[in-house]
């Protein structure tokens, strides 16, 4: 998967639980836009289910995935924290975290098993939390006479924007988010909608979280 001018991450925090030969696995996962949230997130899990076996994780964090970090919390080495990791690199999630936790049942699973399990684990915590796209944008205010806001009105339905607000005034000021590589289209229909009188102001290009349609969560 590829995402011009931004990223994918995690809508939200997501869980799901189920049963592996006796063993009970709970995946978590979450956005986590540092490695203070990320540890925080773990460790919020960790003490929700301080009689659990195991806590294994992964988080990626930076737009580039510039760190990456895993832990088998004490199942055999590259059963737990590796396969977590490779769901979120599979998916090309970044900013975010996955704790997979397990209630050992008795049985064990072996090495595939294991892996099988703890990459599931992940897979419907990520599927639970939704995955989105962060792309660059821009905000938007503009100052519309009402002899124009009719027709102003008409476009908003037309253009790829995200309506924050109108205030009605002497004029109407609209505020709009809208994706920096779409800004300067936007501002030109705006202006010709409003004969070159609309005042329209942008701030700096931000992150925000847009409702496209996001790639299934694979394992």
């Amino acid at each position: 998967m590829s995402l011009v001018g931004g990223y994918y991450t995690l809508g939200q925090h997501g869980s799901e639980e189920f049963i592996e030969r006796k063993s009970r696995f709970i995946g978590e996962a979450a956005p986590a836009f540092s490695e203070e949230e990320a540890l925080s997130f773990i460790k919020n899990v960790k003490d929700a289910h301080k009689s659990a076996s195991h806590h294994c994780f992964a988080y990626i964090i930076g737009e580039n995935a510039g760190l990456m970090r895993y832990s088998d919390d004490g199942e055999p080495q590259g059963t737990a924290g590796i396969p977590i990791l490779d769901v979120l690199k599979k998916n090309d999630l970044v900013n975010c975290v996955a704790v997979v936790t397990r209630y050992f049942g008795g049985v064990l699973l072996g090495a595939g098993g294991l892996t099988r399990a703890y990459s599931a684990g992940c897979a419907k915590a990520v599927r639970a939390a939704g995955i989105v796209t962060a792309q660059s944008s821009l905000r938007l205010s503009a100052v519309i006479g009402y002899a124009y806001w009719d027709a102003i009105d008409y476009l908003m339905s037309k253009l790829p924007v995200c309506e924050l607000e109108r205030e009605f005034t002497d004029k109407v000021l609209l505020r709009l988010t809208v994706r920096e590589q779409d800004a300067k289209d936007v501002i030109k229909e705006i202006i010709g909608y409003s004969d070159g009188s609309a005042q329209i102001e942008q701030s700096d290009p931000f992150y925000h979280q847009w409702q496209l349609p996001p790639p299934e969560a694979d394992a």
